[in-house]
């Protein structure tokens, strides 16, 4: 049985419950953000709680908690769920009572779900995954809300199709992110992804971003759909996916339809900073 934490309380899920009359349930309005432990340290938690803030601020949501407050929080309910070997966590802020069933009135809650941390499939990293598009965008794009009704559609396209995930393509062609992850693409030496604006700023992929960095010359610049004949190799990241080759996107392959050796020197990166990560060692600060 899992331990969460819920507008002031830690209680079993089980016993865990909010109103039918919170603006989440009723419109899905509300914020979300998501991310997993190393050696039950959560991962750049700071940076994901800011990401909070601002999602919040996006929409017009008002916060009752400081990131401090929050990050104590998403501690203390992670050390209280002992029999986890990792978590995946799920922090939410409601929209709360509304007295029209519509309009915020600053009654938000606090949420958060810790959970065993799933592994996925060792294969699509050692072989690459396939990834499908579709013609979509979020609506602003820039908060991570409870509204994810696209994400929903997208997904179930991708599972249909045997692919891991469904990458936005807009109306003028630009691939945008995925629909819980960011996209990235190498042209060479070159590691591009579509720039943040219209896109959300994954907190994994600016890590690997400034890890990149330090290898390779990192773009970020509109990405057309035109361009996956370019890409020799490509990756998605995510804080579950963390970073997963990407070896076909729809009926195309990328390169010669193998992990090539760029993603996997960022895989590196990325595997030895987590690795020291909990014992901090190596922290990057965030942009």
């Amino acid at each position: 049985m899992d331990i969460c934490y819920i507008d002031g309380k830690f209680l079993s899920d089980e016993d865990a419950l909010i109103s039918v009359k919170d603006l989440i349930v009723l419109r899905g309005f509300g914020v979300f953000d998501a991310l997993i432990t190393y050696n039950k340290t959560p991962f750049h938690l700071e940076d994901h709680v800011r990401r909070l803030e601002k999602s919040a601020e996006y929409i017009g949501l008002q916060l009752h908690h400081k990131n401090s407050e929050i990050c104590e929080i998403v501690r203390e309910t992670v050390t209280r769920n002992p029999h986890h070997h990792e978590s995946a966590i799920r922090i939410v802020y409601t929209g709360g009572i509304s007295s029209d069933g519509l309009t915020p009135e600053g009654r938000g809650i606090l949420m958060v779900m810790v959970t065993e941390l799933m592994g996925l499939p060792a294969r699509v990293y050692t072989e690459g995954a396939k990834v499908i598009t579709v013609d979509a965008a979020r609506f602003l794009p820039a908060a991570k809300s409870t509204c994810y009704l696209s994400a929903v559609f997208a997904k179930r396209e991708a599972k249909k199709q045997e692919a891991i995930e469904a990458l936005y393509v807009d109306r003028d062609t630009r691939i945008l992110e995925g629909a819980t992850t960011n996209f990235f693409c190498f042209q060479g030496e070159r590691l591009i992804t579509p720039p943040t604006g219209e896109i959300l700023s994954g907190v994994t992929r600016s890590v690997v971003i400034e890890l990149a960095k330090s290898v390779y010359e990192v773009e970020e610049r509109d990405l057309l759909l035109s361009e996956t004949g370019a890409m020799q190799e490509a990756f998605i990241t995510a804080s579950s996916k963390e970073v997963m080759p990407v070896v076909r996107i729809d009926d195309r392959q990328i390169g010669d339809g193998r992990v090539g050796e760029r993603v996997r020197k960022v895989m590196q990166l990325f595997r030895d900073y987590t690795n020291s990560y909990a014992t901090g060692k190596s922290r990057l600060r965030l942009p």
